[in-house]
């Protein structure tokens, strides 16, 4: 069942940075940029639990492929797997919608997107390929994982149901299964907007939360991690792997024109923004980011007829000396963004396993105890 829209951290006057969000706080903040959505939930009929889905980010309405992006990527941990970032890499391009999904779906998310984008193509003799961007966490504790629940239909639906305005946080979609901090994880989204003088662009951020150990926890800067009770831990249980066994996966979108060595600049902040709420420091956690501009929004799409170098009137970059604002735009967004799928997750059970969802009371009390001031 999808969940409906939950709290959020400045729902209980939570500031994270010095920016302002968007109207939104979230990655739709930046125009054109489109999110959707399909859970896969239910029960096998050996009594295994199923607890997934797919969450599909799309930088422009329409073809990624005939409307390619500038993007870079960072990995800050490599305990992970993704499909599409060597060519994001080679050519600095963006050429397909970005998903999240599980651990063991990364190959039929790919072929599925492959698919249904073919589906959009001139019925032309024209050569077609993509390398479509799907990246994922574990959700293995309260999903059947190895059944391999994840269809064509599921990343269908995430296409077809993606659109902008709010975004749905928590358990949904490629977060359905996921952990963060030994709480209930999943989506988690925010943004920041720079002032006119700044630029005026928007930094938009979603994360798939699904790592972390609670004592490091850190909310606005406050150690609270450490005055949380262990007891409904899902990690204390003998036959589980030690707590921060998972990964976090982050997509960044900005309208700032950026070129794709300053995407992949933009990336690495992600990682200030994992730090900022005590994450990032473990080995078994897969950390991998793509940011992608849609502030070139010219740029022209392979075409193996045309010979020689093409003009892309109007090409623009932010200059380097001002390029910090976006920066730290980047990484207080993640931060928020985390923050965010936390407090959204409400407590989920699968295969014997319980996840306690972060709720308002136990988040205040432990920042009261970590010395937080309140709202101010």
């Amino acid at each position: 069942m999808r969940e409906t829209m939950k709290l959020r951290a400045r729902d209980l006057h939570i500031q994270f940075g010095q920016l302002q969000p968007g109207p939104l706080n979230a990655i739709t903040d930046v125009p054109g940029v489109r999110v959707g959505h399909s859970d896969v939930r239910g029960r096998t009929a050996s009594g295994r639990d199923i607890n997934t889905g797919v969450t599909l980010i799309e930088p422009r309405a329409g073809s990624t492929t005939h409307q390619p992006c500038f993007a870079g990527v960072h990995i800050l941990n490599g305990n992970g797997d993704a499909t599409g970032l060597e060519w994001i890499r080679e050519a600095g391009l963006l050429t397909s919608p970005i998903a999240f999904t599980n651990t063991h779906s990364v190959g039929v998310v790919r072929d599925a997107l492959i698919a249904l984008d073919r589906q959009n193509q001139p019925a032309d003799r024209r050569l077609y390929w993509n390398m479509p961007v799907v990246l994922e966490t574990f959700d293995g504790l309260l999903n059947d994982i190895n059944g391999f629940h994840v269809r064509i239909e599921h990343v269908a639906e995430a296409l077809d149901t993606a659109v902008g305005g709010p975004v749905t946080e928590g358990a949904v979609g490629g977060g359905s299964g996921m952990i963060c901090h030994e709480y209930k994880g999943g989506i988690g989204t925010a943004s920041r907007r720079l002032s006119a003088a700044q630029g005026g662009w928007t930094v938009g951020a979603i994360v798939q939360a699904n790592h972390g150990t609670r004592r490091e926890l850190r909310v606005d800067g406050y150690p609270v991690g450490r005055y949380m009770e262990k007891a409904t831990s899902p990690f204390l249980r003998a036959n589980l792997p030690h707590p921060g066994m998972g990964s976090i996966v982050v997509c960044l979108a900005t309208d700032a024109p950026l070129l794709p060595h300053q995407c992949t600049r933009l990336a690495q902040r992600a990682s200030i923004g994992i730090a900022r709420t005590g994450g990032g420091n473990e080995d078994c956690s897969g950390d991998i980011f793509v940011a992608f501009s849609t502030g070139n929004p010219q740029l022209e799409a392979t075409a193996y007829e045309r010979k020689g170098a093409f003009t892309c009137d109007g090409l623009r970059m932010v200059n380097n000396d001002h390029i910090g604002d976006l920066f730290l735009a980047a990484s207080e967004a993640v931060e928020e963004a985390i923050i965010n799928a936390l407090l959204a997750a409400n407590t989920v059970e699968g295969n014997g396993h319980r996840v306690q969802g972060l709720d308002r009371e136990t988040l205040l009390e432990a920042l009261g105890n970590a010395g937080w001031p309140g709202a101010e």
